[in-house]
C-alpha cells in the first residue's frame, strides 16, 4: 500500500514513520533503525542516509506496512506541512473510541 506524499529535500530533515502490520498502530523509526511507539524516539535522517532509512523500511513490509518520509526538526520533533496529522498520529485519535466511547 502506498499513498503520494508531499516531496522533501534532501537536506529536510526527516522521519520514516509507517503501521505496524500486527496491530495497525503508528510505528516511527528510531535513529538505530528499530521501530517505536514513541513519538518522542523519532529519528531524524537527511540526504543518502534518508533515502537508506525508507529502503530499509520498505524491505520490511510485513512488519510495517506503508512506511513513508514525514518532516521532522533536526531533533525528530514533527513540523512541517503535514504537522497537523502526523500530530494526530502520533497523540491518537480526536475522537473517543472503543469500549469507552
Amino acid at each position: 500500500m502506498t499513498s503520494v506524499r508531499p516531496k522533501l529535500k534532501p537536506e529536510t530533515p526527516k522521519a520514516v514513520t509507517a503501521w505496524e502490520t500486527a496491530t495497525g498502530q503508528n510505528v516511527w523509526m528510531t535513529a538505530d533503525g528499530s521501530w517505536t511507539k514513541d513519538p518522542s524516539r523519532i529519528g531524524a535522517f537527511t540526504g543518502d542516509e534518508a533515502e537508506a532509512r525508507l529502503a530499509e523500511a520498505q524491505a520490511q513490509e510485513g512488519q510495517v506496512t506503508d512506511p513513508y518520509f514525514m518532516e521532522v526538526t533536526e531533533t525528530g520533533a514533527i513540523t512541517g506541512r503535514e504537522t497537523l496529522r502526523e500530530t494526530i498520529r502520533a497523540s491518537g485519535p480526536t475522537v473517543a473510541y472503543g469500549d469507552g466511547a
